[in-house]
């Protein structure tokens, strides 16, 4: 018989295929080598089935969720709504932070004094995506500069600071 992938079979073919494979082993036609080879799975598929309805029972064999669980994740619809609103509407300096932008070490230090749960990094980082900030790259240089007053202070200013520092050298 032609190999097929079962996982790209129904759920309920899926099912289908464990209980025959399984019938087939216990009602002693085929040995587990023999029922891999003719429904096209692994020995240790077959194996596995048989452990489960000796164990289960029918039950045993029924589809099972997949994929990755569905999480609500560390915090509760409230407690992520108090967080984003203080991200929001105020610098982590205000709310007595140690730092002066919001990062992901920053949320994940303010939900932690708030609510005393700790959250991964990476954790912070899916939160912060499904609240819908993005990290954002600081620019090279500042907003406000003024390329010919920086101009002017480097060709005047500073070396007139430059040379009066060499005459001013501190003694020690």
């Amino acid at each position: 018989m032609e190999k097929v992938d079962a996982r790209k079979l129904s759920s309920d073919a899926q099912e289908l295929l464990r209980k025959k494979a399984v019938q087939a082993v216990l009602e002693k036609r085929m040995n587990q080598q023999q029922a891999g080879d003719f429904f096209g799975v692994s020995r240790y598929s077959i194996i596995k089935w048989v452990k489960a309805y000796k164990r289960e029972g029918v039950q045993g064999l029924g589809s099972k969720p997949q994929g990755r669980p569905k999480t609500e994740g560390p915090l509760k619809p409230w407690q992520a709504a108090q967080i984003v609103w203080a991200i929001t509407d105020k610098c982590p300096d205000q709310l007595h932070l140690p730092f002066m932008l919001w990062t992901r070490g920053a949320v994940r230090q303010l939900i932690k004094l708030r609510f005393g749960i700790e959250v991964s990094l990476p954790a912070m980082s899916r939160l912060l995506k499904q609240w819908g900030f993005t990290p954002q790259k600081p620019l090279d240089r500042a907003i406000q500069r003024n390329i010919m007053k920086a101009t002017h202070w480097l060709q005047t200013e500073y070396p007139e600071i430059k040379a009066r520092a060499k005459t001013e050298k501190p003694k020690g």
